[in-house]
């Protein structure tokens, strides 16, 4: 039997998204990516212990993709910036928020992390920024799909309702 050629993590999350964007989740497969790439899918396997574990990290690749670089000091504007960036994200590839949904429900924390950082920063205490965080990006997946202006005064809505919630709480 032939053996596989060797592929790096990069180049397997390279292709998982080029074929998530072509195929969507539907349509994507360990054993079509495996092909995509020449190889066995056991030289996946190699990188990725299952398929969310490769999930994972097509949802971090994307997400990094999406990242501007910045230095904000303020924490609302820090938040803003945090939920447009997963909302574009999203909207970029073709089923990006159910891979992003698919992954955030497998690990919540990895998305609400920066959040409820940001959260704190701005005086909340554990409860809200864990509420916060959680609802910030269910408010981003909930609303991938509206028009930008639709987008951009619900979520100054949803960040001026923080911000008076922190401003009560001190």
């Amino acid at each position: 039997m032939a053996r596989s050629k060797a592929v790096r993590r990069t180049d397997i999350v390279a292709s998982a998204i080029g074929l998530l964007d072509e195929h969507g989740l539907v349509g994507w497969s360990m054993r079509r990516l495996a092909a995509e790439l020449g190889v066995q899918p056991s030289a996946l396997y190699h990188h990725f212990e299952n398929k969310a574990a490769l999930l994972t990290a097509v949802a971090e690749e994307v997400l990094l993709r999406g990242r501007r670089p910045a230095e904000i000091a303020a924490w609302d504007a820090e938040l803003h910036l945090l939920v447009v960036e997963l909302r574009d994200a999203m909207r970029r590839h073709r089923d990006g928020a159910a891979l992003i949904a698919l992954v955030h429900a497998a690990d919540p924390e990895s998305l609400e992390r920066p959040l409820r950082s940001a959260l704190e920063r701005g005086g909340a205490d554990e409860r809200v920024a864990r509420v916060g965080a959680r609802s910030l990006v269910r408010f981003a997946l909930s609303h991938e799909s509206d028009e930008p202006d639709d987008f951009a005064l619900a979520l100054g809505i949803v960040l001026g309702g923080l911000a008076e919630r922190l401003v009560r709480q001190r």
